[in-house]
């Protein structure tokens, strides 16, 4: 069986904590597996600090489900030798496919980035360092809106194009609800000749003061009339959820109009909303859902 739509979808998590959170997330991704994801990615804390979790998680879906794990990875706060030992751990566990990121200091530790003194020096070199390991497929992270600690988006670009030269294959954006700030940055990509292939991130509204406080983090621009339409459903859960997945699917349809075709969703661990959106622009669930 197919789906419906030739639209391409995937999903990011973050590993669980052990317990209720634990339960919650599989029952999450067995909801959305029917979905047949192209993958779905698993985040790695600041400093590695969720490594453990991670690499159970992406160990089991590799193990338990139909699903291509891609597993988050940072350099930030650790030697070439830890880092090369968690890639051989995620190639030993079944993955195929990495997310190489810098990563930011955690949490206490300074803001902005310093490269370990026996590390990878950024998210360019690691790239190539994990290329040098095994025959992974690679991305990368880009910015629709320009990176925070950047001076411009030519000098993303410039980075982008390192990462690109080193081997990464595809480039998954920070979230972003101006679409031309995408489409401007897919038209650079092109017009520099940079070889990879750029997937829009896209952020439901589960919460839209928090999603403000991230916009506010990573330089994210919320368009006023999105404002307006989620102002005092914060504790409207139901409205808010129908507001909330007309508004992504919105955004979706009008990018597929300028012809994008895959698009990455961050779930924040969540099934329902991200599944309703993915069936209202017609991606179809396949088969039988798995009982969780």
């Amino acid at each position: 069986m197919t789906k419906k739509s030739g639209l391409a979808v995937s999903f990011e998590f973050f590993p669980p904590k052990a317990g209720d959170a634990e339960v919650a997330f599989w029952n999450t991704l067995r909801r959305l597996e029917p979905m047949q994801p192209q993958f779905v990615s698993v985040t790695y804390g600041a400093g590695g600090t969720t490594q453990d979790r991670t690499l159970d998680t992406v160990r089991r879906i590799v193990a338990e489900t139909s699903l291509a794990p891609v597993a988050h990875l940072t350099c930030v706060g650790a030697s070439k030798d830890d880092v090369n030992a968690v890639v051989r751990k995620f190639w030993d566990a079944g993955v195929r496919h990495i997310l190489a990121l810098r990563g930011d200091p955690p949490a206490g530790v300074g803001t902005r980035f310093q490269p370990h003194p026996e590390g990878y020096r950024n998210a360019a070199d690691l790239v190539r360092g994990i290329r040098e390991i095994a025959d992974f497929q690679v991305s990368v992270s880009a910015y629709p809106e320009k990176h925070p600690e950047s001076v411009s988006i030519e000098e993303d670009l410039a980075f982008l194009a390192d990462k690109a030269d080193h081997g990464a294959t595809h480039a998954i954006t920070q979230f972003f609800f101006h679409n031309a700030f995408f489409l401007r940055l897919r038209d650079r990509i092109a017009a520099r000749g940079i070889n990879i292939k750029l997937l829009p991130g896209i952020l439901p509204v589960t919460n839209f003061a928090k999603v403000q406080e991230f916009a506010g983090k990573c330089g994210a621009h919320i368009p006023p009339e999105m404002v307006k339409r989620f102002s005092g459903l914060d504790s409207e859960p139901e409205t808010r959820n129908l507001v909330a997945a007309m508004v992504a699917a919105e955004q979706v349809q009008a990018l597929e109009r300028e012809g994008v075709d895959a698009f990455h969703f961050y779930t924040l661990n969540r099934a329902d909303l991200v599944y309703a959106i993915c069936r209202m622009l017609g991606v179809e669930a396949v088969g039988q859902e798995r009982a969780a």
